[in-house]
């Protein structure tokens, strides 16, 4: 299975504890396309963050990863305007990874080699132990989060409907059926 289609068939799973705000469509993707965009949560770092592990969870291939389609810019969105609750489990997440990072390779994630950031994730998607529960969460929300932006975007719309996935008809095509 491609790392593209585990991250889709686990979107379909609810793996997150927190829920992803819901905030009027249109709206989001005006504010997030923006071209004077600002962060209003994320600092500087933590947002260079985000778009690396969005990256990783969602790469470009033939079609837009999740750095084009500005999924860092969605989260920040969703996080100013939702609950203090989603803000701080998020940020701290964020923390959690980079102190991680620091305590696996002496670097903060974003100056990880790609390999070690993999090697990273790949780590709290299977690892066990108590330590990495924290991280294991975060990863759960991170992956479910950026799925769920992802495939509103235009972009992941067109990628989940790739080669004709969705039918032009649901009625019967079979000419007996007719």
């Amino acid at each position: 299975m491609k790392r593209r289609d585990l991250f889709r068939a686990t979107s379909a799973v609810a793996a997150a504890a927190l829920p992803l705000p819901v905030l009027p469509q249109e709206r989001v993707a005006r504010e997030a396309s923006a071209a004077a965009w600002t962060p209003r949560v994320f600092d500087a770092h933590q947002n260079e963050t985000v778009i690396v592990l969005t990256e990783l969870i969602i790469p470009r291939t033939d079609t837009p990863g999740a750095k084009e389609t500005l999924v860092n810019r969605y989260i920040d969105l969703l996080l100013a305007d939702g609950s203090e609750t989603a803000r701080a489990s998020f940020l701290d997440g964020l923390n959690w990874l980079d102190g991680y990072a620091l305590s696996k390779h002496q670097k903060p994630f974003i100056a990880c080699a790609p390999a070690e950031q993999t090697s990273l994730l790949q780590t709290l998607d299977t690892g066990a132990g108590e330590e990495l529960a924290p991280g294991r969460r975060f990863f759960r929300l991170a992956k479910s989060w950026t799925a769920n932006i992802y495939y509103k975007t235009a972009a992941g719309f067109q990628e989940l409907n790739k080669g004709g996935r969705v039918p032009k008809s649901y009625g019967c095509t079979h000419p007996e059926h007719a």
